[in-house]
C-alpha cells in the first residue's frame, strides 16, 4: 500500500533536495516541484514494485552505505550542521529516520536500475554517425538567429487571471498563428514585451548572447517554424524563426565520447522502461482518490 502520507514525505524529501539544488534560480525550482508533485504517486508506485523485486532475489543493502549518503546530504547542504538538517526536516514534518528510510528505498531502487543499465552492448560506429548527423546542431558554434516572439505573462494584472487562464490564452494565440494568421500583428494585438510594437522582431542575435533555454528552442526550429508554447519564469513564450545562420559543427571525433554516453543512456532508457512494463504487467496495480 502506499498511503497519502507517504506521497506527501516523498515530496517533502525531495523538495528539500530540490530546494538546496536550485536555490538560485527560483523558476527552475518551482517547475522542477511542480513536476514531483504531478508524479510522486506513480514514481512511488513504480518504486514498491522494484523493492518487491529486490526482497524476491533476497539481496541487501549495507547500512553503512545508507549512512554514508545522508551525511554526505548533510555536509554538501548544511556545511556538516547535523542540528541544522533536522531542524529542516521538522518543517515539512519529517523525522531524520523517516528520511533515512527513504534514502534507503530510493537507494536500492536506483542499485536495481543501474544493474539492468550495465546490461547494454557500446553504441557501434554506425550509430555514432547516425546521432551525430541527426543531433548535428549540438555540435555547431556561433550560429546567428533572427526570431520573433509573442510573450503573454503569467499574471496580467487584471482581476481573475490565473497561469493556468493565461497559458489557455497563449495556446489559443498559437494555434491562431499556426492556423495562418499573421505573426507581427497577431504580437502587436496580444504580446507583452518590448518588441511587441515592432510585431514582435529581434535583431541577429549570436547564440551565446542568448538565455541557453530559448536559444535552445529557437535553433531547435526551421526557418519560419513557430515554437510550441514555452515556460519562462513569469512568462509563456512563442517563438518564430524569421531566419538562421548555423554556425560550423565540430568534428565527430572531438565528440565521440559524448555522444557515446548519450546513445547509452538512451539504451540504457529503453531497456529500464521494458523492465519497468514487465513488473507492472506481473502485479495488479489499483489507484484510490486522494
Amino acid at each position: 500500500v502506499v498511503t497519502k502520507s507517504e506521497v506527501r514525505d516523498a515530496v517533502n524529501a525531495q523538495d528539500q533536495m530540490l530546494r538546496s539544488e536550485f536555490q538560485n534560480d527560483p523558476a527552475r525550482y518551482q517547475r522542477e516541484v511542480a513536476n514531483l508533485r504531478a508524479t510522486a504517486l506513480d514514481s512511488l508506485i513504480d518504486r514498491e514494485l522494484v523493492l518487491a523485486e529486490f526482497k524476491r532475489l533476497g539481496a541487501s543493502i549495507k547500512t553503512q552505505w545508507v549512512d554514508d549518503d545522508v551525511n554526505g546530504i548533510i555536509r554538501e547542504s548544511f556545511k556538516g550542521d547535523r542540528d541544522a538538517f533536522v531542524k529542516e526536516l521538522a518543517k515539512n514534518g519529517m523525522t531524520l529516520k523517516k528520511f533515512r528510510e527513504m534514502r534507503e528505498k530510493m537507494m536500492i531502487v536506483s542499485a536495481m536500475r543501474g544493474k539492468q543499465a550495465t546490461t547494454e552492448t557500446p553504441a557501434t560506429p554506425k550509430e555514432v554517425e547516425e546521432y551525430y548527423k541527426k543531433n548535428i546542431d549540438k555540435w555547431r558554434s556561433g550560429g546567428m538567429i533572427k526570431i520573433s516572439t509573442i510573450t503573454v505573462p503569467k499574471f496580467s494584472g487584471e482581476a481573475g487571471t490565473t497561469p493556468e487562464g493565461q497559458r489557455k490564452l497563449a495556446e489559443e494565440i498559437r494555434r491562431k498563428v499556426i492556423g495562418g494568421a499573421d505573426f507581427a500583428t497577431t504580437a502587436k494585438t496580444y504580446s507583452q514585451d518590448s518588441h511587441a510594437e515592432d510585431g514582435g522582431a529581434w535583431d541577429w542575435m549570436p547564440r551565446d548572447e542568448m538565455k541557453p533555454s530559448i536559444a535552445a528552442v529557437a535553433f531547435g526550429l526551421k526557418q519560419g517554424g513557430i515554437s510550441s508554447v514555452i515556460e519562462e519564469e513569469g512568462t509563456y513564450i512563442i517563438i518564430a524563426c524569421d531566419a538562421i545562420k548555423y554556425g560550423s559543427a565540430k568534428p565527430m571525433s572531438e565528440g565521440r565520447q559524448e555522444i557515446e554516453r548519450a546513445i547509452q543512456m538512451e539504451k540504457s532508457k529503453g531497456t529500464l522502461d521494458k523492465w519497468m512494463d514487465g513488473l507492472r504487467k506481473r502485479s495488479v496495480i489499483k489507484k484510490f482518490g486522494y
